[in-house]
């Protein structure tokens, strides 16, 4: 087992350091490293080898169907290391248009233990059941539930033994250490089928308070280039949802940076939309209950091949997913390292009225919190374009500067250099003037 402990020289140097887009951590540095692409090649070689993982389970043999991929699933959690809290997470489902029968999802969970703020968690995820989508005869486009459900053959390489790959993959190198945060790992169950796994579980998320403070959800991760050979390029989409300075997008920025720093030849491609156009995945129903998620996924899909005996693993990039998993982890690890973000106070202009003074608290202090940064950008700016590191004050005043014109934040900062998710103050969404002609309706800010 590995501490993230640094020297105290290094830790004052880190925390100036964390000011640099260049600060690097050394366990984050070894986390990265640790990615074995010839791990994710057995795992993606072994989910394919059960056939179909369909969540209905209508085929199981011995190795073969849902049932015998989750308990190796479950397997390969506890082997990794003992302090991974590894159980089953049943959810009891109706029959529906995609459920043959009355049955239950089942997802996998691993939970490494914080040590500094156990109730306090992130959480990774991906869905690891898969479905070859066959179609009633004669009616094309008009789903076949029985014939899909009872189908041998539904490998599910990418969508989505590929993310679920990279959970494994994580939970195998990040239980060799300790972080602050909780980290949940979550292999999700019935997401072709309509989010049942992860929807059960932000259900009982919510129902029972938990402090989840962001959400990864991985799904197809596998394909380099698209089925018209667009290549991807070096850059990895993350969807996040609205609005603009929602927790989700926040969490959506902090990954670009972080993963960035660490691995600069992967871009991370911040696509501001929840998911991909007219579609869904996992972490929808965490955004539901409110709680910070985004969507990582690769920007070439190979759609024809999805959800059907094609997808496979001769079509997919071990070496890209490799890179997917590095900059999810680091991102992942440094968030799980990372001081609580305060919450913020409405904007002041000052006693001049020509200011923008901002104040916030955190409370439960951590006893390495460094200090805080307010951070600064124009409405319009997608991310954020001036940082200012202010110590252990909880209000600054930034001279001369219009509050109506730019978009405040702050975070907090450990002496480890770990920055947490940034909170910025926003303006509650106001009511149409009914009076307007065609005025659309107020929806309530989340």
């Amino acid at each position: 087992m590995t501490k993230l402990l640094l020297s105290a020289s290094l830790l004052a140097a880190a925390v100036l350091a964390q000011q640099s887009p260049n600060a690097l951590h050394p366990a984050m540095k070894k986390i990265a490293a640790e990615v074995s692409e010839d791990r994710i090649t057995s795992t993606l070689r072994k989910l394919e080898s059960f056939g179909t993982r369909d969540t209905n389970g209508v085929i199981e043999t011995p190795g073969h169907g849902v049932k015998a991929a989750r308990e190796w699933i479950a397997a390969q959690f506890k082997s990794y290391s003992p302090r991974l809290e590894v159980r089953f997470d049943p959810h009891a489902v109706k029959k529906s248009a995609r459920i043959v029968k009355d049955t239950d999802v089942v997802n996998v969970v691993a939970v490494l233990k914080g040590k500094t703020q156990p109730d306090v968690e992130v959480l990774v995820g991906a869905h690891y059941d898969s479905m070859n989508m066959i179609f009633k005869s004669g009616t094309p486009r008009v789903f076949d539930a029985d014939a899909t459900a009872s189908a041998s053959v539904a490998p599910g390489v990418s969508d989505n033994g590929s993310g679920t790959a990279l959970v494994l993959e994580l939970a195998r190198v990040m239980s060799q250490y300790e972080f602050d945060k909780t980290i949940v790992f979550v292999a999700f169950a019935g997401e072709e089928q309509g989010l049942l796994g992860a929807g059960g579980y932000a259900e009982t998320a919510e129902k029972s308070k938990e402090k989840l403070e962001a959400v990864i959800n991985v799904d197809v991760i596998g394909n380099d280039v698209t089925g018209n050979g667009i290549q991807a390029g070096g850059r990895v989409n993350v969807y996040s949802g609205d609005p603009m300075d929602s927790s989700s997008r926040s969490l959506a920025r902090y990954m670009r940076e972080v993963a960035e720093r660490y691995q600069p030849d992967l871009r991370i491609n911040t696509v501001f939309r929840q998911d991909r156009f007219g579609r869904g995945g996992d972490h929808t129903p965490f955004l539901t209950h409110g709680f910070a998620a985004v969507r990582v996924t690769t920007p070439t899909e190979q759609l024809e091949f999805q959800h059907n005996e094609k997808d496979t693993f001769d079509r997919v990039s071990v070496p890209y997913i490799a890179s997917v998993t590095r900059s999810v982890g680091v991102s992942l690890g440094s968030l799980a390292m990372a001081p609580k973000p305060p919450s913020v106070s409405p904007l002041g202009r000052g006693d001049g009225r020509y200011d923008a003074v901002m104040k916030w608290k955190n409370e439960d202090l951590e006893p390495d919190l460094a200090g805080y940064s307010v951070v600064m950008r124009s409405t319009t700016a997608p991310f954020w374009e001036r940082e200012i590191y202010v110590g252990k004050t909880e209000q600054f005043t930034l001279k001369n500067v219009s509050i109506d014109e730019v978009v405040l934040g702050v975070r907090a900062i450990d002496t480890e250099g770990f920055a947490s998710l940034v909170t910025a103050w926003t303006l509650p969404v106001r009511r149409n003037f009914t009076g307007a002609p065609g005025a659309p309706a107020a929806t309530p800010a989340p």
